[in-house]
């Protein structure tokens, strides 16, 4: 399963078998202020918050919104993947 939106609780998830990974936002006008990113501790160092980065970043673009990166992970993802730079404002 991929990364799917959860508008009610303001959040990205990516379900696992075990648990589920997420990254919370809050709204900003048209723009998403991405605030925290969370991976089950048993699946650190699997690549999970890397997946779970990439499938929220693809979600945004398609629908043509915007991310404003406050968490620290994704800054650090953002700055080894320009291929996003489309994406974030601010």
């Amino acid at each position: 399963m991929g990364v799917v939106e959860n508008v009610e609780q303001n959040r990205f998830e990516l379900t696992l078998d075990g648990g589920t990974a997420i990254v919370a936002y809050r709204r900003d006008g048209e723009r998403l202020v991405l605030v925290h990113t969370e991976v089950p501790s048993q699946f650190a160092g699997q690549g999970i918050g890397s997946k779970l980065a990439k499938g929220v970043f693809e979600l945004l673009r398609a629908s043509g919104r915007k991310a404003v990166v406050r968490c620290e992970f994704l800054k650090g993802w953002v700055a080894k993947h320009p291929e996003y730079d489309d994406v974030v404002d601010g």
